[in-house]
């Protein structure tokens, strides 16, 4: 037998959350709209032709381009698409993070980030979020190869202020800083203005939350001009279509429809507070999120039963083994019967 093992580039994955296959569950573990897509997705999903499907995709993906610079008031060269928010942020990693320096990030966050690091060779150090969860600036005010953060930050939800941003931003001219906004419209503030100011941000967004839209994988990073022309090299040199018709059509359908956006978005974070009173009730603390999930333990019961008990009964929430957050559920905000449900179960479970 050959060796051929000693050449393997091996990595440990990321584990995404779970998609159960059996039906009539409350599914609240992987912070998915719990709402359709705009009528008009459905309607530009039918209008996809032999031809869309036969043909390769344009690979500049221009007719979504163009929509994402013209609702976000940007140039078309200041915007990258891609298959999702995590093929953005992969291609970003590739693109912008190559120095011997370790680049910066929380060591409470999203879980891809030490993957992608680890993947492509790239050196890191995480940063302590404080007690409350929240990113100290300070932490990142030193010597590094580059900074990636979410706001508001996963699995926490707590978002960080708008002069804390600019001034981790503006205090490390020298490295690219991405600010993952995957939950900004749920409450949050983005930082998307400030990348007029500083050509060294870049701010990456998805349609997989407010927009219902996971399914599609739709992604995107906006930022300076030079940003954007050095990530569709690296884009190009690896895989030249990555967008496909359907959702190329289906993402600009949604962006079309603001009015159902917003209120989708609203009725999410109406019933988000009204859980928050709920579970404060149940005796769960959390801290205060501007996201479509909140991030909670429980005074007295250990999250992992918790979790294992609702998982029984068919509602399935995100637990995390993992140190300083082992005793806290991840817990998507559903319909408003879904989350009574959840709320329902928990009264009987934790009296």
């Amino acid at each position: 037998m050959g060796n051929w093992e000693a050449n393997v580039r091996r990595v440990v994955p990321y584990t995404p959350g779970e998609q159960p296959k059996q039906k009539n569950i409350i599914k609240l573990n992987t912070n998915e709209n719990p709402y359709p897509p705009a009528a008009g997705v459905r309607e530009a999903l039918n209008g996809i032709t032999d031809d869309n499907m036969r043909k390769y995709p344009d690979p500049t993906a221009d007719i979504l381009v163009s929509k994402i610079a013209e609702k976000y008031n940007v140039s078309k060269e200041e915007v990258f698409v891609g298959v999702g928010s995590d093929d953005v942020l992969a291609m970003s990693f590739l693109t912008f993070f190559n120095s011997d320096k370790p680049i910066l990030f929380p060591d409470i966050t999203y879980s891809f980030y030490d993957v992608w690091a680890d993947l492509f060779r790239i050196p890191y150090t995480t940063r302590p979020l404080d007690d409350e969860f929240n990113i100290v600036p300070a932490d990142y005010i030193c010597d590094n190869g580059g900074i990636i953060f979410p706001n508001p930050n996963a699995p926490t939800g707590v978002e960080m202020g708008q002069d804390s941003i600019e001034e981790i931003v503006s205090k490390n001219r020298d490295v690219v800083v991405i600010v993952d906004e995957a939950y900004v419209d749920f409450g949050a503030k983005s930082a998307l203005p400030l990348t007029k100011k500083y050509d060294n941000l870049l701010v990456v967004q998805t349609f997989s939350k407010s927009r219902s839209m996971a399914g599609a994988r739709i992604g995107f990073a906006i930022g300076d001009k030079k940003l954007i022309r050095f990530l569709n090299d690296v884009k190009f040199s690896f895989n030249s279509y990555t967008m496909n018709a359907p959702s190329l059509y289906a993402g600009v359908a949604a962006l079309d429809d603001e009015a159902y956006f917003k209120k989708t978005v609203d009725m999410i974070v109406n019933t988000r507070e009204r859980s928050k009173t709920r579970l404060s009730e149940l005796g769960f603390s959390f801290a205060d999120s501007m996201s479509n999930f909140i991030f909670a333990k429980h005074e007295s019961a250990n999250a992992k039963d918790i979790f294992a008990a609702l998982k029984e009964n068919g509602i399935f929430v995100r637990y995390f083994d993992k140190p300083r957050i082992d005793n806290y559920l991840r817990i998507t905000i559903g319909t408003d019967d879904e989350m009574d449900k959840l709320f329902e179960f928990l009264e009987g479970y934790l009296k």
